[in-house]
Parts: C-alpha cells; structure tokens; sequence
C-alpha cells in the first residue's frame, strides 16, 4: 500500500488504466495492505479485488483520480 501510495499520480493512473496489470496490482497492494493493517476495511478490499477482479480495478481507477487513494485504503 506505502509503495502505491508513494508513486506518482500518473503511474498510479496507469497501473489502474492497463487491463490485467489493474488487477495484479490490486491484488499485491490489497495483500499489502491486509498484511500491515489488518482491519475490516481492508480486508474487504482484498476480497472485492479478488472476486470482482477487473472491474474493481476501474472503479478504484476513478477513486483514485477524484480521492487520491485506492477505495477501503486510506
């Protein structure tokens, strides 16, 4: 999570923009996240990434450009 966190906002735009690569990277910083923090908050966000996979990825996409963080990571 520090490691997304810490990259540009254009990096992280297209991290969440390529297909497949927005779903790897949610799943390693939801992992990450789950593993330093492990709160309700974010584990729900690991589940969603995982079983809604790419469409998540989207939606955090949008989350991102509007919030400045990932959706349940804070």
């Amino acid at each position: 999570m520090k490691w997304f966190n810490k990259q540009s906002r254009l990096v992280q735009i297209i991290l969440l923009l390529i297909p497949g690569v927005n779903w790897i990277t949610e799943i390693v910083v939801r992992v990450s996240g789950a593993i330093q923090k492990p709160t309700a908050t974010n584990i729900l966000g690991l589940v969603l990434a995982v079983l809604i996979g790419f469409a998540f990825g989207w939606l955090d996409l949008i989350w991102v450009l509007i919030f400045n963080h990932l959706i349940f990571c804070k």
